[in-house]
């Protein structure tokens, strides 16, 4: 296949052949195609989308472009969820172990951070020694025995996804359907999960910013999940604001083990429930949403859910201490307060300028050769509809570079806008979309 005339082909809005997506996928995996020619083929993708069939070929051509894992001998449904992608979003490590604590088996492949949004291999790092790193082997056996692993995906799982992933994320080329949805299902269907929970988000810090586009994004991946004999259930839920109050690797980790110690709680513990709910019912564990919460909150009360979350790292050779104390966790040598301009109500956030934030301080990547500093990062100290008064704190940067405190203050300031008029909440769920209908809750 000529890569130049199938650019030329989807830039002038053509629908790639079988055959072309095919050369596509093998070529990004073997590395054969050079990453100016795969850069140039996503931008036209970006630019002039591709057709249902189109994006159900890439799929299965990036999940068949590696190994397939096969978790028969785990035993029951193995169920995963997947994000999207948002900012303080840390689900995964609240609601894994938990439904792994209620009985499910959880066998989840992660990314880790895409643009503006954070990665959940790169805040399991953050741990000390915790690896994301198994063999399919050692992650069936970790899965069958604790109930629970969260991995990347091997250098022979999704390899074409794995190359294309890397270049989207420095390339301007993330927020496009067809490419997010096939990224996404193609790594789901290739981690041999009997059934998928995704999360997707919407709003300022998300990928699509509007309910529409986000609940196409998923009854295009549930329409995928279908032909391919997997039950894919989606949720649209909101990323108005930072989901969770911290936005960085290492607290991150501490806020999800805050909740599971019962020392946190709010929209990011709420999220986690009505994700984990479904994955309980998709594992016949659970009969309903409020028995799949209730199991959940049990599991949350009595400790479970921490203890399986201990388990869990110090299988991936992490130390399991720190879900007792935190402080275990690396710490930024800095802090520094945001402090608002003016009294009045938090209108609205642009949560994506938030993510880039914490970006700018070191804990996302520009550049996918960039090393992440697992310390830094912002903790949100107000949310959407709060009032505060002139010299409050409207966030904390935590940094070990001083000097790049300034321009992350004037871009948290602007990133948060203040107004005389209270906001109206925004809903946290607004649709739940299957293959078979989509039942909208805003």
């Amino acid at each position: 296949m000529n890569m130049v005339e199938m650019i030329l082909k989807k830039k002038e809005g053509g629908a790639l052949s079988p055959e072309e997506i095919r050369a596509f996928a093998r070529g990004a995996a073997d590395g054969s195609i050079p990453d100016y020619q795969l850069s140039a083929l996503l931008m036209a993708i970006c630019w002039r989308g591709m057709t249902a069939e189109e994006t159900a070929c890439l799929t299965m051509e990036m999940m068949n472009s590696g190994d397939v894992v096969d978790l028969s001998a785990i035993g029951g449904v193995c169920v995963d969820k997947h994000s999207t992608g948002g900012v303080g979003d840390t689900t995964t490590l609240v609601l894994v172990p938990l439904a792994a604590a209620c009985g499910a088996k959880v066998a989840k492949l992660s990314g880790r951070g895409l643009g503006h949004t954070g990665g959940t291999l790169d805040k399991l790092e953050s741990i000390p020694g915790c690896s994301v790193e198994k063999t399919e082997e050692e992650f069936v056996r970790q899965v069958k025995e604790i109930g629970c692993a969260v991995i990347g995906q091997s250098g022979d799982l999704c390899p074409a996804d794995k190359a294309l992933y890397a270049l989207r994320d420095v390339t301007g080329t993330v927020g496009s359907i067809p490419l997010i949805a096939s990224s996404i299902v193609s790594k789901k269907l290739a981690s041999g999960a009997g059934a998928i929970v995704l999360d997707v988000k919407t709003g300022s810090g998300a990928l699509m910013q509007t309910v529409e586009e986000s609940i196409e994004l998923a009854k295009t991946m549930a329409d995928i999940g279908a032909l391919a004999g997997r039950p894919i259930l989606a949720l649209v839920t909101g990323m108005g604001q930072p989901l969770g109050t911290h936005v960085g690797n290492a607290l991150e980790v501490k806020e999800a083990i805050d909740i599971l110690s019962g020392r946190a709680g709010g929209d990011l513990l709420a999220v986690s429930l009505e994700l984990g709910s479904r994955m309980l019912i998709a594992s016949g564990i659970a009969a309903d949403v409020e028995d799949g919460k209730a199991r959940m909150m049990e599991a949350l009360h009595s400790g479970a859910g921490l203890r399986k979350l201990a388990e869990m790292i110090a299988a991936q050779g992490g130390d399991p201490r720190v879900c007792e104390d935190t402080a275990y966790l690396p710490h930024a040598a800095y802090k520094i307060s945001v402090p608002a301009l003016a009294d009045g109500y938090v209108a609205s956030m642009d949560t994506t300028a938030i993510g880039y934030c914490a970006q700018d301080l070191g804990a996302g990547r520009k550049e996918k050769t960039d090393v992440i500093d697992p310390a830094v990062g912002l903790v949100m100290d107000v949310r959407l509809g709060d009032y505060v008064k002139a010299g409050q704190s409207l966030a904390t940067l935590y940094l070990n570079k001083p000097e790049l405190a300034n321009p992350a203050v004037l871009r948290m300031q602007s990133a948060i806008v203040l107004s005389d008029e209270k906001p109206a909440p925004q809903p946290l769920v607004y649709a739940a979309v299957s293959h078979e209908e989509i039942l909208r809750f805003d």
